[in-house]
């Protein structure tokens, strides 16, 4: 849950002490500092396409931490996450719960097969109903249909703010790969670069069929795709002669440094980390029109949409932007000056600090 930690992390430099429940791969507590402090649940994890974890005991560890340390606000992240059963026994109690989330699973969010998309319908309209009809107030982190707000009963209790990020650490004057050594924008290679999970839901499928017909046409380009992937995935075993596949990394800011155009093609997105991090780095970005992409990116301004599946689209953005140096460096300047504006971690602070004070 990476937007858990980043807001875990803004809210300290709001001068608030978080304490924080979650879950993950084994049950302990972690002292990060005096005024953050993170119990983790074990969870048990159904993969793809559903990527779901479930974990029980959580509701319990939650009221034993209201007990132990009395926290002035709770504030639940995700909706339909296994955490956010936690709201219903805190209404029931009388807690005051404010609800964040980045996506309607089950009605703007969707994952890919029938199966699962049924099994996200009948969850969102019963419990998620359920849920955000107990939240005090709901913050979404990009804007939903105000029709289906109105339909569902929170439009007056909904608002929207972003997750944000701090840009320092991503410079948009290009370096050479970490992975390669090699220099991309201008560096004499040209860089594509995908990262997240290699997980149905993100397309990968999609941005590599779609790059790898431009493989043969430059002889510079270098494509990538960064990030957790099962052993043995099948794009992997299909593409790894001529796509780099490093895994997982932890320093990112220089991947991206060092990216020319940076691909973001899901199916259903929420507010994309990758993908702010990406325009703070000053990528030239393409992604799919779905979810948060349309309210981060302002299309052929700050970056590139396209229909999400369209490979036809993506391969053509792809084109452009790989013979067009100019184009390349307009849109990653706009979409740095657009994280600066709009989504830094200043003034995303502002709005939590208006809300936390006026929902104490």
């Amino acid at each position: 849950m990476v937007s858990s930690v980043k807001l875990a992390e803004l809210w300290q430099r709001l001068g608030y002490r978080v304490v924080v429940a979650c879950m993950g791969t084994e049950t302990g507590r972690e002292v990060v500092s005096e005024t953050l402090i993170i119990h983790r649940r074990k969870d048990f994890f159904l993969p793809d396409p559903w990527n779901y974890g479930i974990a029980p005991g959580f509701t319990g560890l939650v009221r034993r931490l209201l007990r132990e340390e009395r926290p002035d606000l709770v504030v639940v992240n995700k909706l339909l996450f296994w955490t956010s059963f936690a709201v219903l026994p805190l209404r029931l109690t009388g807690r005051r719960v404010l609800l964040l989330t980045d996506a309607l699973v089950g009605m703007t969010w969707w994952p890919r097969g029938w199966l699962p998309r049924i099994g996200a319908a009948l969850y969102a309209w019963t419990l998620g109903w359920l849920i955000l009809l107990c939240a005090q107030r709901v913050i979404f982190f990009h804007p939903q249909p105000p029709a289906l707000l109105r339909r569902l009963g929170i439009v007056r209790k909904s608002q929207v703010i972003p997750t944000g990020i701090d840009p320092a650490p991503y410079s948009p004057t290009p370096v050479p790969s970490p992975v390669t050594g090699e220099g991309g924008r201008g560096g004499g290679l040209l860089t594509v670069t995908y990262i997240g999970r290699l997980e149905s839901i993100k397309g990968v499928e999609d941005f590599l069929a779609a790059a790898m017909t431009r493989l043969g046409e430059n002889p510079s380009l270098k494509i990538q795709v960064v990030g957790w992937y099962k052993p043995e995935h099948p794009l992997v075993r299909r593409y790894q002669d001529r796509v780099s596949f490093p895994g997982l990394r932890s320093d990112i800011p220089a991947i991206l440094a060092a990216t020319d155009i940076f691909v973001l093609p899901s199916y259903s997105e929420g507010l994309s980390n990758a993908l702010m991090e990406a325009m703070a780095s000053g990528c030239a970005c393409i992604a799919s029109e779905v979810g948060g992409n349309v309210f981060l990116l302002q299309n052929g301004v700050s970056g590139f949409l396209f229909p999400a599946g369209d490979r036809e689209a993506l391969r053509a953005h792809i084109r452009r932007l790989l013979s067009d140096p100019a184009k390349r460096r307009a849109l990653g300047e706009a979409a740095r000056k657009r994280i600066e504006e709009v989504f830094s971690w200043e003034k995303v602070g502002r709005q939590y600090s208006a809300l936390f004070e006026h929902s104490s």
